[in-house]
């Protein structure tokens, strides 16, 4: 594991519909955003609404800026080694959170493929949608959609996720997200998909 130098290149990815939050696992050396991250969240708040062509207002920086810090400290712990991609299609839209994360390969690919799908995942309310899912960049994977009881709630979480085993690189590739709100994720499916067609891995 030690040997495994491969990360995830971000360089074809259209970021029009994402802010883009990278890794959090390197305290001594974070990338910039996790310098200040409360000041970078602010200038892609700003960014964000220049890119719209909207007023802000008085509060609409400070509102997105704020979104985007919750965003990063919830789903990017101390330690978390993922990329978080947050789509909105507007400013002031709820985000929601994709994370993609590689790492070295391991087991049996097809077993794996399931693994990191979940595609035997005893909560899923029915058997997930399966399909095979062909990248550019790191050729032909797998997909599923499935629904899931959310934990002390009656609501079903909407759950996609993608995986890849790129044998070149000997790395496994997988992007997740989840939500409470099915009509979200199936907005935001097109834009997913394209997520997951730009991905690539750059070994330097």
């Amino acid at each position: 594991m030690n040997d495994f130098f491969a990360i995830l290149d971000i360089e074809h990815i259209d970021l029009y519909p994402w802010t883009v939050i990278p890794p959090r696992s390197d305290e001594e050396n974070p990338f910039e955003a996790w310098v200040d991250i409360a000041a970078w969240c602010r200038d892609e708040a700003e960014d964000l609404w220049d890119d719209r062509e909207l007023d802000p207002g008085p509060n609409g920086v400070d509102f997105v800026a704020g979104t985007f810090e919750r965003c990063a400290q919830a789903f990017s712990p101390p330690g978390s080694d993922h990329w978080l991609f947050l789509h909105r299609d507007q400013p002031t839209d709820l985000p929601l959170p994709v994370c993609a994360a590689i790492g070295p390969a391991s087991g049996p690919r097809e077993e794996t493929l399931r693994a990191l799908t979940m595609a035997d995942d005893p909560q899923a309310v029915e058997p997930p949608v399966m399909k095979r899912f062909k990248s550019e960049y790191l050729g032909e994977g797998q997909s599923a959609f499935r629904y899931v009881n959310e934990e002390g709630s009656a609501r079903l979480l909407a759950c996609m996720r993608y995986a890849w085993r790129v044998e070149e690189y000997g790395a496994d590739v997988v992007i997740w997200t989840a939500t409470d709100d099915p009509a979200r994720i199936l907005q935001a499916a097109e834009d997913i998909e394209d997520l997951a067609r730009s991905l690539a891995i750059f070994n330097p």
